[in-house]
């Protein structure tokens, strides 16, 4: 944790020091955010009260509306993307709203604070046919019975099943499925737990897995993870990334890239086939409605795309 200022020879007030750290207690514990969440935060609220030592201010009351947009102007004089600066002016309304409950400071300065709007790009998305590509060519790799192989093809086929995120995929235990209704129980941000279903094909490869492959990597300290490393680990973020960062530089004509263009996939492929918006939502695990609602972007554009393509008169 940052304890000084931008320069060495200023050092923060014990104030600052206190806040940050009160603010990262209270993000992990009352809102139960993630360790790599609380990370980013602590850096953007660090940044930015290294910015108000830089212009004179050394108690968090004198932390006023001027010194907030000075801090955004500056980053995006320094080339940050819009997004970025939307998640920091993000972080000073979360820290104020904090700093305010805690009666560290009189006033909201953050209540005007405006950021550019976050640009909402189309995600990245396999068509059906490079679906089915891509579970061909895993399909032939774990046919040999290799235990990684067998494992890839399994996360694979669960990440495009369910929609689950990376980091829930990595924290599965054997436990967290039940074959008999081939449902999936998920952890997801902010530690709630839903229930998602997935489909035969995966509980195949998922069983296949378990018979064939998981006994030979597995080891004492192996524990319940559904899905384990090489040495026997459970496997993490990184390592799933890498396996469809692969899979999915192998397939021609596609901009989708990493384990979230399944996820895209398999909420643009599910409201394409009619599924309905809310249970989209329920599966993926939003909290928000207008999330979920990025897809009906995509599903509609496919569409109009469809109908330049085969009506005769478009």
């Amino acid at each position: 944790m940052r304890t000084k200022g931008t320069a060495d020879t200023v050092p923060w007030p014990a104030e600052f020091r206190s806040a940050l750290e009160g603010f990262c207690r209270y993000l992990t514990s009352e809102r139960g955010r993630s360790e790599h969440t609380v990370r980013a935060y602590e850096s953007d609220v660090t940044q930015l009260l290294d910015f108000a030592l830089g212009s004179g201010i050394v108690a968090l009351k004198d932390l006023d509306l001027s010194v907030l947009r000075g801090w955004l102007g500056e980053l995006s004089s320094s080339g940050q993307a819009r997004s970025t600066l939307a998640r920091r002016a993000a972080t000073a309304r979360s820290f104020a709203n904090w700093a305010l409950r805690e009666e560290l400071i009189s006033e909201n300065p953050a209540l005007r604070l405006r950021a550019p709007k976050k640009e909402k790009t189309l995600p990245g998305v396999l068509r059906s046919g490079q679906v089915e590509e891509l579970f061909k060519t895993m399909q032939a790799a774990a046919a040999e019975g290799e235990p990684v192989a067998l494992r890839d093809r399994a996360m694979v086929e669960l990440l495009y099943a369910t929609g689950v995120r990376v980091g829930e995929l990595s924290g599965l235990d054997i436990d967290d499925l039940d074959p008999d209704r081939r449902t999936l129980r998920v952890l997801g941000k902010g530690n709630k737990e839903r229930t998602v279903p997935y489909g035969l094909p995966a509980a195949l490869a998922v069983d296949d897995w378990l018979r064939r492959g998981r006994p030979a990597l597995a080891v004492p300290e192996s524990g319940p993870a559904l899905f384990l490393g090489k040495r026997g680990r459970r496997v993490d973020q990184r390592q799933v990334r890498g396996v469809v960062a692969e899979l999915l530089e192998a397939l021609p004509d596609t901009s989708a890239t990493g384990p979230h263009a399944l996820r895209h996939s398999a909420a643009t492929h599910l409201l394409d086939g009619g599924a309905d918006l809310r249970a989209v939502q329920e599966i993926l695990g939003h909290s928000s409605l207008a999330t979920t609602q990025l897809y009906t972007h995509v599903s509609v554009d496919r569409l109009r795309q469809s109908y330049s393509q085969a009506h005769p008169r478009a």
